[in-house]
């Protein structure tokens, strides 16, 4: 459970607009979007592998 203790005086949309980053940081929306559907281990393997070479390229293009 994700607790946002608001301070004295403090704008409620201030307040508001933290919880939604302490909320996103938490990749709640992120876990939720991946259990909609079964993705095989070796679908994973080879998503992960792009993402690395994804990766790769742009730090090689940096460089």
């Amino acid at each position: 459970m994700i607790v946002i203790p608001i301070k004295e005086g403090e704008n409620i949309d201030r307040a508001l607009k933290r919880f939604k980053r302490k909320f996103e940081k938490t990749a709640i929306i992120k876990e939720l979007r991946e259990r909609q559907a079964f993705k095989k281990p070796s679908v994973k393997r080879r998503d992960v592998m792009k993402h690395a070479v994804y990766i790769r390229k742009m730090q090689d293009s940096k460089e």
